[in-house]
C-alpha cells in the first residue's frame, strides 16, 4: 500500500504551496496513508560535513531521527516547496543535506530505501515558471542520485495570499496530479 509523505517547507502556515498540497491530496484514494510533516516543526542543525574526518556518521537522533523515519515509512515523498529566490527554502535544504549523513550510517540502508520510492514536488512561485526552474531541477537532480523515480512536479502562482487556487488550470491539474 502506498504512504504518502508531505514534507511541507515552507516558512507560513497555510500559504499558496500548502493549499495547493492539500488540493492535490484529496485526489489520493482514502485507503492510502498521508503523513504531514512542517519541517519548521522539526528543525534541523546545519549539516556538518564528516567525509574526509571520520567518514561515519552516527545514528540520526531528535529531529533528525523523526524525520528519517518518517522518510524511511513512507513509498511516496512530496516536496511541498514554494521557490524563494529561485532555490529551496531553507528547512527543506537542511533536510536533504541530512540525506548525505543518512547515506553514511552503518546498517541504516538509506540509499537502498531511497531507490524504491517515488518522489513529487509541490511549489507555488511569484515569479515566472522559468523562475523556478532551477529549484525544481534542483530537486530532481537531489532525487536522480538514488535512480528513483521523479513523478512530477505541480507548480502554481503564489503572489497573494489564495492565488495558487484562483488559477482554473492549476486547480484541475491539481485534482489530477496524483492519478499516475
Amino acid at each position: 500500500m502506498r504512504h504518502y509523505l508531505f514534507l511541507i517547507a515552507s516558512a507560513r502556515h497555510g500559504g499558496n504551496t500548502e493549499q495547493l498540497a492539500r488540493q492535490a491530496a484529496q485526489g489520493i484514494p482514502d485507503q492510502m496513508d498521508t503523513t504531514w510533516l512542517r519541517l519548521r516543526d522539526y528543525p534541523l542543525q546545519p549539516f556538518e560535513d564528516w567525509r574526509h574526518t571520520t567518514g561515519v556518521y552516527p545514528q540520526p537522533e531528535g529531529h533528525a531521527r523523526t524525520l528519517l523515519d518518517a522518510t524511511m515509512a513512507a513509498s511516496d515523498i512530496v516536496f511541498v516547496a514554494p521557490v524563494y529566490w529561485y532555490s529551496v527554502p531553507t528547512d527543506l535544504k537542511r533536510y536533504l543535506d541530512e540525506w548525505s549523513a543518512w547515506l553514511r550510517v552503518p546498517d541504516l540502508g538509506f540509499r537502498q530505501g531511497m531507490h524504491s520510492k517515488r518522489f513529487w514536488t509541490i511549489a507555488t512561485s511569484a515569479g515566472t515558471p522559468e523562475q523556478a526552474r532551477p529549484m525544481l531541477e534542483s530537486i530532481r537532480l537531489c532525487v536522480s542520485y538514488f535512480g528513483a523515480p521523479f513523478m512530477g512536479e505541480l507548480l502554481g502562482n503564489g503572489s497573494k495570499p489564495g492565488d495558487s487556487l484562483n488559477d482554473p488550470v492549476v486547480r484541475d491539474a491539481a485534482q489530477r496530479f496524483f492519478h499516475q
